[in-house]
């Protein structure tokens, strides 16, 4: 009998199985990290609403965005009454069209360069800020200057907000594809109670000059940033 749970856990779109009583039986690497943003009830309930009629399984066209994950479609499918599956396809990330040229970046600690635009910031503002970063983050490349102006931007569109708050970490288990090499990732989030869209389009321009995933929402900005040793 041919054991499948190795291609499974090396995909890289979710899977998760259920119990007829919603208790997960089983999940792929992948699904663990999704479950960070999203809730089992939730999924359980998608995948109830699009499950078949009758046994077999059935693929439906749907966007579902949870924080940085994108997807366009789902498969459900169950064999009996007592098992119900769900896959979930991830929309193709966005080819850039801007080439990152390796050999100009500089070898960086992304705190010190964080730290030296929030006091830059604080300058001219007095908004209640807190910060909690991973200090132990390795140093990496990236474009300085870009990403000082991409910092600058993002955080002067929290200007008018009563309290900011900021973080920056490792996503474990993340990664992004750059030349054909993994790469980790490293999330710098910032939220709050509001903000200004005035700049959004320059931001997004920003974070495409330097291969950072972009996620822009009403209270937050969230900046993917790749961590090219």
């Amino acid at each position: 009998m041919i054991d499948f749970k190795s291609f499974v856990e090396w995909d890289n779109s979710p899977f998760i199985l259920f119990d007829n009583k919603g208790k997960i039986i089983y999940l792929n690497h992948v699904a663990e990290i999704l479950f960070g943003y999203v809730s089992k009830k939730e999924l359980y309930d998608i995948a109830l609403l699009y499950a078949p009629q009758n046994f077999g399984y059935k693929t439906t066209a749907i966007t579902l965005i949870y924080d940085a994950f994108n997807f366009y479609a789902i498969t459900v499918g169950y064999e009996d009454e007592y098992q119900l599956s769900l896959r979930l396809y991830n929309s193709p990330r966005v080819k850039p069209s801007y080439k990152l040229e390796k050999d100009k970046l500089l070898i960086t600690d992304i705190n010190i360069l964080l730290e030296a635009n929030i006091a830059l910031f604080k300058t001219k503002n007095a908004n209640k800020l807190k910060l909690l970063t991973d200090q132990d983050l390795p140093l990496f490349k990236i474009d300085q200057n870009n990403f000082s102006k991409l910092l600058r931007k993002t955080l002067n569109a929290f200007r008018a907000s009563d309290s900011i708050d900021i973080s920056l970490k490792l996503l474990i288990g993340q990664y992004v594809i750059i030349e054909n090499k993994k790469e980790a990732i490293v999330q710098f989030n910032i939220e709050a109670n509001g903000r200004y869209t005035d700049t959004d389009d320059e931001i997004r321009t920003l974070a495409t000059y330097g291969q950072i995933n972009c996620i822009i929402k009403e209270h937050s900005i969230k900046l993917e940033i790749p961590l090219i040793q």
